[in-house]
């Protein structure tokens, strides 16, 4: 970015593009358009209907301050303090994980499986930011949510969320262990989206996945862990009738499902992402 020249909206972003595209990012144009939007301090469609407009050179330091965390594996949604997810805006730091277009296969299953259904409870498990609780709360007016997570920061993020989407009347957070906090309670319905990455992969992931909480993503030697308790302690807090929903790796579902026949489930249903592959494990209390 050299000193000097006039840079408009639009030749930041080409530049951008290219620079985050050199250092290996994803979606180098997604991240030029988002980070500089944050910095404006407008939508995204801004960008194109000033791209002639001219950028001060105070924004041009601050821009290129976000560029240089970017660059050094800093996810997006942490440098801008805030991630959508099911059409909601959810504030996320590194306490949290960083809510995935992949994990709302698991809200909407929830949600299909329970629509219609007269004021269902719903446990939601490793909340993390929050994101999963509080858009099944959002799309389904008429339930009440209890949450968890291991992380008292974690937690916090999550309640913050509450109540920015005014939500706190239905929803509420407790920090713990998995399903612990959640003793003698009956839920229609329990989500996780638990950690399922096998240890030894834990390095070979990109560096924007590894600036997230580790503990949020180690799912134990073959990543199934978390989800061996979650079936095992499932079964005592549902409903007759209710079912436990659980995000999963590419190649996890089958044995998952398979965990069900002595966990005290009977029907099970593995639910495709828009990429076909096997995302989300239902398993019906019989």
């Amino acid at each position: 970015m050299a000193d000097g020249q006039v840079w408009t909206i639009g030749a930041i972003l080409k530049w951008s593009e290219q620079y985050f595209g050199s250092h290996g990012a994803e979606t180098p144009r997604l991240d030029a358009e988002v980070l500089l939007s944050h910095l404006l301090g407008e939508k995204r469609i801004y960008l194109y209907v000033y791209f002639d407009q001219p950028m001060t050179s105070d924004e041009l330091a601050r821009y290129r301050e976000l560029v240089r965390r970017r660059t050094a594996g800093e996810p997006v949604a942490y440098i801008c303090g805030e991630k959508e997810f099911m059409g909601l805006t959810f504030k996320v730091t590194p306490a949290v994980l960083v809510p995935q277009p992949d994990t709302e296969t698991l809200v909407e299953a929830a949600i299909e499986r329970l629509r219609g259904k007269k004021s269902p409870r719903i446990a939601d498990i490793c909340t993390g930011s929050g994101a999963i609780a509080l858009a099944l709360a959002h799309y389904l007016p008429e339930t009440s949510v209890a949450a968890t997570d291991i992380s008292a920061d974690a937690v916090e993020i999550a309640k913050q969320n509450t109540e920015t989407l005014e939500l706190s009347e239905r929803v509420q957070f407790f920090e713990g262990d998995l399903l612990a906090p959640l003793s003698g309670g009956t839920y229609d319905a329990i989500v996780s989206n638990p950690p399922y990455i096998p240890s030894t992969e834990i390095e070979n992931l990109p560096r924007e996945v590894r600036a997230e909480p580790k503990i949020a993503l180690d799912g134990g030697p073959d990543g199934l862990d978390f989800y061996h308790r979650l079936v095992r302690e499932s079964a005592a807090l549902l409903k007759d009738g209710g079912f436990l929903a659980v995000e999963c790796g590419d190649t996890q579902a089958g044995a998952i499902s398979e965990m069900a026949k002595s966990g005290g489930f009977g029907k099970t249903e593995i639910v495709r992402d828009l990429a076909g592959k096997e995302r989300v494990v239902v398993l019906w209390k019989a």
